[in-house]
């Protein structure tokens, strides 16, 4: 449910802002109100950079939203978790007499270990008592405990507030619910809200704190740049690896009948195998150090780079090489001068996806064996259920990752910058 509603402010106020713009003029470029357009590298469709702000403040803005966060007033705050004073009535049968008493039940924090708020028992042979429960938690009442008539006695519940129950019963009280458990027994779970708990979403601030502090402590006897530069370090050791080999591999397969025939079956059958597939043999041959993941890596990137230089050489134009020989080139010259220039920007679009790859399957590695990396910090992190770790390492994860794809975008634009101009 509170999916769901997420979803749906966070449509809303894309819908908003689109609607906001549209109106203040700042334009939208599209297919549909463009007459032309140009698709590829120069395409006229560019990123609107006010939505694209807009779009990471409303993640922030939804995230603080549904966790209680400090950073955002009040009134911008989901429904949050009941906490407080409550209490429900029960009414008990036993030996043909019935009896009414009043169960006072304290919300509180679970951080926070109150004690029980203090009643009066009353005279029936049911006693009044009081509980405290965890938000988030429910508690089962030993509505017994201090009765004169015991459930072992006959005793059982046949009304909750008044309305008559029996075991599956759900009664809505203010603050929560009770419900009839198939022995008898009345469970107490207060109202959630819409707010996520802690425990599975820690509030932006939680996140920054945190951040700090391993910043200033480290993570199990490494710094978190230690534990990023593993990471880095595995990731360009496996890619320059795979890069090395896959690309002559692909010209050789884009140049040579024989090679596309011999290597072909053992791309194409290699591509669509997940690198994390490739786990558990990697482990068994060289191990869980970093050799292991190294080799992983470095089979990630080997098929992906290897297709990427096949297919630039696949898609030179043709008329090209015909007017290179015309001018009498040799192929050494053909290859230097044509071939390898017209195929280096499926190779650049090839090295961003393997990068992208072996970022995600270095942390995917490192989830398995390693006591350095991303990985092993969100792997620990969540045995302990130390959510905000597990939060910071993804994040982390997502802005290394980006800043890999920027940087290699803006080397493709200075290394080949002829890349879709024909």
């Amino acid at each position: 449910m509170t999916g769901l509603i997420v979803l749906g402010v966070y449509v809303g106020i894309f819908v908003a802002a689109m609607f906001v713009f549209t109106r203040l003029g700042a334009g939208l470029k599209d297919y549909i109100s463009l007459k032309t357009v140009t698709f590829g590298d120069e395409s006229a469709v560019r990123p609107n950079r006010a939505a694209g702000i807009i779009s990471i403040l409303t993640l922030f803005l939804l995230w603080g939203m549904f966790t209680g966060s400090s950073l955002l007033p009040g009134f911008l705050h989901a429904p949050g978790p009941f906490a407080g004073q409550t209490s429900f009535d029960y009414t008990v049968e036993a030996n043909g007499q019935t009896d009414t008493a009043t169960v006072t039940v304290l919300v509180h924090n679970r951080a926070e270990n109150p004690d029980p708020v203090a009643v009066e028992v009353g005279n029936g042979f049911a006693k009044n008592d009081s509980i405290t429960v965890a938000q988030y938690r429910s508690q089962l009442v030993s509505f017994d405990r201090n009765d004169d008539v015991k459930k072992t006695d006959g005793a059982k519940i046949v009304a909750i507030n008044g309305q008559k129950v029996r075991p599956g019963s759900t009664v809505e009280i203010e603050g929560g619910s009770v419900t009839i458990s198939d022995k008898g027994t009345p469970n107490f779970s207060p109202e959630n809200g819409l707010q996520m708990e802690a425990l599975y979403l820690p509030s932006p601030e939680a996140v920054f704190d945190r951040t700090l502090k391993v910043l200033d402590e480290g993570f199990r006897g490494t710094s978190l740049l230690g534990h990023l530069g593993w990471s880095l370090f595995r990731v360009v050791a496996g890619f320059v690896c795979g890069a090395v080999v896959g690309i002559p591999l692909g010209y050789a397969m884009g140049l040579s009948n024989w090679f596309r025939g011999w290597f072909d079956p053992i791309v194409e059958f290699m591509r669509p195998v997940p690198p994390l597939a490739l786990i558990p043999l990697v482990i068994i041959w060289a191990g869980i150090g970093e050799t292991g993941k190294i080799i992983l890596l470095f089979l990630a990137a080997l098929w992906i780079m290897a297709i990427a230089a096949r297919s630039g050489v696949s898609g030179v134009n043709i008329a090209k090489v015909h007017a290179a020989y015309s001018l009498g080139a040799s192929k050494w010259q053909i290859m230097r001068h044509v071939i390898i220039p017209n195929s280096l920007p499926e190779i650049f679009t090839g090295a961003r996806v393997a990068m992208g790859v072996c970022w995600g399957t270095v942390v995917a590695a490192e989830l398995v064996a390693a006591e350095k990396g991303a990985g092993m910090m969100i792997m620990v992190a969540s045995k302990f259920q130390n959510t905000d770790i597990v939060i910071l390492g993804i994040i982390l994860i997502g802005i290394i990752g980006f800043g890999i794809d920027m940087l290699m975008r803006g080397a493709e634009r200075v290394l080949v910058p002829w890349k879709g101009k024909g």
